[in-house]
């Protein structure tokens, strides 16, 4: 199994379609990159993300790129449907230098790579978020979600 994290606006919605993808075997809610190592305190500059740990025979980073492609606006910067702030950035990352690599090169494939503002990062600091924030739109489906109904539910 490897692990990538991934940011892509509010965690609840990436979480929730992530955990239905192929290959991938278990998310987590939680922060990215942030400065502080606790949940405590005034915000420090993490990415809301989901840890994903997915095996890599079933999955490649190519392939969950697209996926996430599905459900993010790559172009908006700090903001994804009615989430606003550094937070809610789109981002990318990981421990592993192949994972970023793949990732860049996905994204220098595209047409559309000049407007693409998802960040792609080595991981320098993971804080699992608070229990309540863990799997949220599966114990509360009518919370807001950015991330429209059919998408979060495509493959499953």
């Amino acid at each position: 199994m490897e692990v990538i994290y991934i940011a892509g606006g509010c965690l609840w919605g990436v979480q929730a379609f992530i955990k239905t993808l192929p290959g991938v075997k278990a998310t987590e809610a939680g922060r990215a990159n942030g400065t502080s190592h606790t949940l405590d305190g005034d915000y420090d500059g993490y990415a809301e993300c989901v840890k994903t740990e997915f095996d890599p025979e079933m999955l490649t980073i190519r392939d969950l790129m697209s996926y996430v492609f599905e459900i993010i606006d790559p172009y908006s910067s700090n903001r994804q449907g009615q989430d606003v702030g550094e937070k809610y950035r789109t981002g990318v990352y990981s421990e592993n230098p192949k994972h970023l690599e793949e990732v860049k090169a996905f994204i220098r494939e595209r047409n559309d790579c000049e407007r693409i503002v998802v960040e792609v990062l080595p991981l320098s600091n993971y804080v699992k978020s608070a229990e309540e924030h863990q799997d949220r739109l599966t114990r509360c489906p009518n919370d807001y979600c950015h991330i429209p109904k059919e998408l979060l539910s495509k493959y499953k």
